[in-house]
């Protein structure tokens, strides 16, 4: 008996040797016990939850070198690795984990619109299903602050720059002819459907360092990621047809969307101010391949398009009317790769490639443009922790433009090939949850003008609240002259400008509240001494100008049931001395307030969602040449209130309608003067009106799906 207790006397003594205790606190940097938290060894079983006073203590088998893990929500997860001996009596402190859902947001001049951003003043429905958008994502993103009404032309015009100064990239790569060409006086339209994009983000200044050659504006699309299953759209419409396809396999995904548009039916009910020989036409396609890696995805996007049309427009110095002619196509292809390297690097590379034919014929003159271009990018992004991110990389850019002019008599050819490199570097610093940093350089090499030129770029985010913070950024931001001018004179220096710009935001419960302040001081504008751009111009850079002024945006999905609600207004001071202009003013393409009032509301009973939009936009300058002032009269306060309806007829089948301008306001987009006054010595004038004052869309939109519930609602 002596023997057996002197055994278990042993093998208990053994045991308990063989066991060690790790013990200590978790507390956060302010010293403050933290509830709750995980201590464990990797790869065991063996842990303990801190206690009310933050404290853990728990027994191991375990012997050696082993790995401690602390973790907590909302915390850095901290990582110890030493002998499990040495684990006694452990004072650990969290830091805070800067990416949670609560930490700062840098958000100065920028608009995020998708569903998985922090702070979205838009999701990816808001889009497209705005009353006044027509389905074109940029006429959803006019109705936020920073952009002006420019009715007759369609393109972004955003905080006193010309369309020119936005660019458009998709999934990080360039895109260079991103709006159809059209004609004066007949908006253009984005040539890329929404089907495909499943986020935006619209920055109206003060831009990444990523981004270069754009004087105001960057507009980001991001193709849809990885589909949830496998559909078809059908879409009929009063101006056309479309349908689109998705076909979903493991790691492999292919997304299809065709439309076709022809406007003669629809002219041939409600006629317009055009006199129309052929109306317009076009045909796009697009596809998205998508292929998922284990630590990565590769995606090859193409769109083409061509259109094309025919019609006499009025014209105040020519009796029978100006004859013009269209036809255009263009391709466009983008593959890129986003991917985890290991050891917090992650890699974006990309390349893009663009043709684009467009003939053209005005009257006796016949005007033929090729153009050739394309984008590569590589991206490289180094995460050391949730407060620490660089990223660097560089990118090329070219593009061939020739044009060939013929008349009577007279044959001409123009064109340039330009070429620019560019390298780039950011960091993002997280202080605290409350104080944030973004600091980038970037340095573009412009081969036509020979120059090379530094960007520096910072933006900093304070949180002023809970709810809400503090945002400022200053950039220098550089670009090249258009093709118009480049084709007759290659040899211009880039244009420049500096943002400043200060943002207060609020966000809570549904509801979202936005005011900012910039300015926009540019310099070295190219100036010609002709009526327009033309091969006998003499061109400079002795261009400026400045524009400033404040934005609001005020969005609330709350306070009313069903209804979903959003209000902006800008205010605009601008003056510009370039071109041809004689003097410094306020360009005409400018408008000094601008108003978007959006409004959704759903009708359960008659599963139906009500749409209504309004834009108010004061007038725009306009040179009469009867007075002394150059550009020194304005047009009448542009209005439209637009209504759209979409019902589920089932679950899967929509009606949709929609009316722009129902009201039928009476816009002027400008006039016209003769070139020669008449015998009393004035210019006589006319003017300039929309094609159409109203514009109508009746649209059956079909969805057949795997789960059978998706519709296009979110298409519409």
């Amino acid at each position: 008996m002596k023997v057996l207790t002197t055994i278990l006397i042993f093998l208990v003594s053994t045991l308990a040797l063989a066991q060690t205790t790790i013990r200590g606190k978790v507390t956060d940097i302010k010293g403050q016990a933290i509830i709750g938290a995980n201590v464990y060894l990797d790869g065991t079983y063996d842990g303990d939850t801190t206690d009310e006073k933050g404290d853990f203590d728990f027994s191991t088998e375990e012997t050696g070198t082993q790995a401690l893990i602390i973790s907590y929500l909302s915390y850095e997860t901290k990582t110890m690795v030493g002998d499990v001996s040495t684990f006694y009596n452990l004072q650990i402190k969290l830091k805070e984990d800067m990416e949670a859902l609560d930490a700062v947001v840098i958000s100065a001049g920028t608009f995020e619109a998708n569903d998985n951003s922090k702070v979205s003043v838009l999701n990816s429905l808001d889009v497209v299903t705005t009353a006044s958008a027509l389905g074109d994502f940029v006429g959803a993103l006019q109705t936020l602050p920073g952009t002006s009404t420019v009715a007759e032309d369609g393109r972004l015009f955003v905080r006193g720059g010309d369309a020119n100064e936005a660019q458009i990239f998709i999934d990080g790569i360039r895109v260079f002819t991103p709006y159809s060409p059209t004609t004066n006086n007949i908006p253009t339209r984005g040539r890329y459907s929404p089907f495909l994009f499943d986020g935006i983000t619209f920055s109206t200044g003060g831009y990444s360092a990523e981004y270069g050659n754009a004087l105001s504006s960057v507009l980001l699309l991001n193709t849809i990621d990885e589909p949830d299953q496998n559909k078809t759209d059908i879409g009929i419409m009063t101006v056309g047809g479309s349908l689109g396809h998705t076909k979903k396999w493991d790691k492999t995904s292919l997304s299809v969307n065709a439309s076709y548009i022809n406007l003669a039916p629809y002219l041939a009910v409600f006629s317009d101010r055009n006199d129309w020989h052929k109306p317009y036409e076009g045909a796009q396609g697009e596809a998205v391949f998508r292929q998922k890696f284990t630590n990565g995805m590769l995606k090859f996007y193409a769109a083409f398009d061509i259109s094309n049309f025919d019609l006499t427009q009025e014209d105040i110095n020519i009796s029978e009317g100006v004859r013009f002619k269209l036809n255009n196509k263009n391709f466009y292809a983008n593959t890129s790769y986003k991917g985890v390297l290991g050891n917090g690097w992650s890699l974006h590379s990309g390349l893009s490639y663009t043709i684009a034919k467009t003939d053209i014929n005005v009257i006796d003159n016949a005007i033929e443009d090729d153009e050739n271009s394309a984008h590569i990018k590589l991206k490289l992004k180094k995460r050391f922790n949730s407060r620490f991110k660089l990223s660097f990389g560089a990118e090329h850019f070219t593009t061939k433009f020739d044009e060939s002019f013929a008349t009577e008599g007279f044959d001409a050819a123009y064109g340039f090939t330009n070429n620019n490199t560019a390298a780039f570097a950011e960091s993002d610093i997280v202080f605290s949850k409350d104080l944030a940093l973004k600091l980038g350089v970037r340095a573009d090499n412009y081969a036509l003008s020979d120059e090379f030129k530094i960007s520096p770029r910072v933006s900093l985010a304070y949180k002023t609240s809970k709810n809400g913070q503090l945002s400022l950024a200053y950039g220098n931001f550089y670009q090249n002259a258009n093709n118009n001018i480049l084709k007759f004179s290659s040899d211009v220096r880039t244009q420049s400008t500096k943002h400043y710009i200060m943002n207060y935001q609020h966000v809570s419960d549904g509801r979202i509240f936005r005011a900012e302040v910039y300015r926009k001081d540019y310099d070295n504008l190219v100036k010609f001494d002709t009526q327009m751009e033309s091969f006998n111009s003499n061109y400079d850079n002795l261009g400026s100008g400045f524009a400033q002024g404040f934005d609001m945006f005020w969005r609330d999905n709350k306070s009313i049931k069903n209804v979903d609600y959003w209000l902006s207004y800008s205010f605009l001071d601008t003056e510009r001395d370039y071109r041809n202009y004689p003097t410094a003013t306020q360009p005409n393409f400018a408008n000094t307030h601008n108003l978007s009032a959006v409004a959704k509301y759903w009708i359960d009973d008659l599963k139906s969602q009500v749409g209504f939009s309004y834009t108010f936009a004061s007038g725009r300058p306009y040179d009469n040449p009867n007075t002394n002032e150059f550009l020194g009269e304005m047009t009448k306060s542009y209005n439209s209130i637009s209504l759209n309806w979409a019902y589920l007829i089932s679950q899967q089948k929509i009606l949709y309608v929609s009316v722009n301008n129902v009201l039928g306001f009476r816009n002027v987009n400008g006039y016209q003067y003769a070139n020669t006054p008449d015998a009393s010595g004035n210019f006589n004038r006319r003017t300039l009106r929309p094609a159409a004052d109203q514009f109508f869309f009746v649209g059956f939109f079909w969805t057949i799906s795997d789960n059978g519930t998706d519709n296009q609602l979110d298409n519409l």
